[in-house]
């Protein structure tokens, strides 16, 4: 059945009053209600001039017909929402923070709630067994998510929340940066604090991430600096982590050259880690961007760097590492540019300098060696070009109203061909006499609690004995980037451990 409000917008409705409710929410519709709860289901309630009988319109006609002008109407009724009506992208936006405050669920789960539900203010409303139908919601994550989801009231907690983080973008907005949006698990929220550049955002103007350790040697901080100010000279936008070493050294030589930088951080936009790096921080709010999946006021801490390392990864057509020890985070940027589908560069550096470790495997799997900052452009300068079409995107799993917003203005992306070709394909080879079906081997329980669900779909996987690296992929069903990057996260964590031939276990 469809309800016709005195405008033209029909809004279908399915179940109880409560679904109606949020329906009307998706739509332009201004409403207004009151909550009145415990009233028996079975009584008539009123919706406009119409009677319901059982939490069902009676006659939509009368519905239609109704004389009420538009805005007019009140809706008494009964819904355990518990908040005021919250209406169109606002009211999305306000269940896309509710569901990242719920304990298990972050970048993985939101956008299987989106595909599962189609709106995550109609997920928010789903009963326990609809939950279930989701991957990923197992037995823990669901109790501890409806527990948590009947003591929160939406309206309220997104109203506090916007008095201190009043500028985000979410991947249902035109401007949520289109390179970004196309990761297998974007930030749902992207928290951004200094001058925004919307070409970038676009895609119009590329971007380059300059990554490594935080303890380079001076030959490494010689090649940051020179490639940095190349890069800056010649329009790009360097973008790194705000972190000691290759990072720091990254951004400030960008500014120095006049150029422009993104700080990717694994804290609040609010705060500044390390806090030496303070005086540098302001000055690239200045002149740059610092972005943030984490609100205002969150700390550093350890599980953070990861999960932002994808981020600096999926904002730039390119990453560069120059010098990453075998087990260096700078590594997980480079394993998830490669899962992207973006190039991967190395800075090659002395074969009996541990710190070059990483980079030096990293080629051998085949990364592309700069040989110096004219060959580096000279790279650059063969990536092809995004064009604006203003009629195709790019971005084939976002929500449809971001979509919408970044075609009105004209700045959807088509792909010319291969749009990124990566440089790291040995990763993605198996080989078949080793490969280990899902199926046939019971995973391994203990997952830590507070590990990031992809983390954790990898960590089951990992048994006391150690397995190859094909037969992980093989189990986990997941691409060889993916799975690298995550055994690498959980190495960092602590929680596994490589052994000679690409073997994995736990500790």
């Amino acid at each position: 059945m469809m309800l016709q409000t005195s405008s033209e917008s029909p809004i279908r409705t399915e179940g109880n009053l409560s679904q109606v409710f949020l329906q009307c929410c998706l739509t332009d519709l201004q409403i207004t209600m009151r909550i009145n709860r415990g009233l028996p289901a079975s009584r008539s309630y009123s919706l406009g001039k119409n009677e319901v009988q059982n939490g069902h319109p009676t006659n939509s006609q009368d519905w239609q017909s109704a004389a009420l002008p538009r805005h007019d109407f009140e809706i008494e009724t009964v819904t355990e929402l518990g908040s005021k009506p919250m209406g169109g992208a606002s009211g999305e936006r306000a269940y896309r923070f509710a569901w990242s405050q719920m304990p298990r669920v972050g970048p993985t789960l939101i956008p299987r709630l989106e595909q599962q539900f189609g709106r995550l203010a109609i997920a928010w409303s789903a009963t326990a067994q609809e939950l279930a139908q989701v991957p990923g919601f197992g037995p823990i994550t669901l109790q501890e998510v409806l527990a948590a989801r009947a003591q929160f009231n939406p309206a309220e907690a997104y109203e506090a929340h916007l008095q201190e983080n009043p500028n985000f973008w979410t991947t249902e907005d035109g401007d949520y940066p289109l390179l970004l949006r196309e990761l297998p698990s974007p930030p749902s929220m992207l928290y951004y604090r200094g001058q925004v550049e919307l070409a970038e955002n676009w895609g119009e103007k590329p971007a380059v991430a300059i990554v490594g350790t935080r303890h380079p040697s001076d030959y490494g901080l010689k090649w940051t600096r020179k490639l940095s100010r190349a890069l800056a000279q010649q329009g790009f936008t360097v973008v790194s982590g705000l972190a000691d070493g290759i990072d720091t050294a990254a951004h400030r030589a960008c500014l120095e050259a006049g150029g422009r930088t993104i700080a990717v951080v694994g804290t609040g936009v609010d705060r500044v880690y390390p806090a030496r790096n303070r005086k540098l921080c302001q000055q690239l709010v200045e002149q740059g961007l610092v972005v943030s999946e984490y609100p205002a006021g969150t700390h550093a801490h350890r599980s953070h760097f990861p999960q932002r390392n994808r981020i600096i990864a999926g904002l730039c057509r390119a990453t560069i590492v120059v010098e990453a020890p075998k087990r260096s985070g700078a590594l997980i940027t480079a394993y998830a540019a490669n899962e992207y589908c973006r190039d991967v560069y190395v800075v090659p550096g002395a074969l009996d300098n541990p710190k070059v470790r990483g980079g030096l495997e990293l080629i051998g799997q085949g990364a592309q060696v700069i040989l110096d900052e004219h060959h580096l452009l000279d790279l650059l300068d063969t990536m092809p070009a995004l064009d604006s079409v203003g009629v195709q995107s790019v971005v084939a799993s976002s929500d449809q109203a971001g979509k919408a917003m970044a075609q009105s203005r004209g700045h959807a992306i088509a792909l010319q061909g291969n749009l990124l070709t990566s440089t790291t394909s040995n990763a993605t080879t198996l080989s078949p006499e080793r490969e280990v079906p899902a199926a046939t081997i019971p995973a391994p329980s203990n997952i830590p609690p507070e590990l990031d669900p992809e983390l954790a779909e990898v960590y089951a996987q990992v048994a006391g004995e150690a397995l190859s690296f094909d037969g992980l992929v093989m189990r986990c069903q997941a691409g060889a980037g993916q799975v690298s990057s995550a055994l690498l996260q959980l190495e960092l964590l602590g929680l596994i451990e490589e052994l000679p031939g690409k073997q994995y276990q736990r500790c």
